[in-house]
């Protein structure tokens, strides 16, 4: 009984061993084939990638170019909208502004401070009267 249990492991032990030789003769028939044909097609094949490869490099461009061009007009379109959002804003600034200063003016002359306005015609005034005590002082 033991023999042929031997046996049998012998046996499956060399089919094993003819199934690995045999496998690997196709592997190395395999890349003695590849290398053949490259051998006589290794040209036109070459050619054929690198086409390939250009039309790949084409759309890709095209698309890249599609999707700049696209961001370029979004950021066009946003620097407008900023334009004139800006110009809105100065708009208000200025009404607000010129409501702050006629408020204010308005306070200071309710509590007796003269206003810029005030002080400049004043002033002018002043000058006349000082001119003309100048003439009559040379008069006498």
């Amino acid at each position: 009984m033991a023999k042929v249990m031997l046996k049998k492991k012998i046996d499956v032990q060399t089919t094993t061993l003819s199934e690995v030789k045999s496998y690997a003769r196709k592997i190395w028939l395999a890349g003695l084939g590849a290398y053949a044909k490259v051998g006589s097609e290794g040209g036109d094949y070459f050619k054929e990638l690198v086409k390939s490869g250009q039309r790949v490099e084409s759309k890709g461009k095209k698309v890249v170019v599609e999707q700049l061009d696209a961001a370029n007009s979004q950021i066009d379109q946003v620097r407008s909208n900023v334009s004139s959002v800006k110009g809105l804003v100065e708009v208000q600034l200025d009404k607000v502004e010129k409501a702050f200063d006629t408020r204010v003016g308005s306070a200071l002359n309710r509590i007796g401070i003269a206003s810029k306005h005030d002080v400049e015609t004043l002033s002018a005034k002043l000058e006349e009267l000082t001119a003309l005590l100048e003439r009559v002082a040379r008069k006498h």
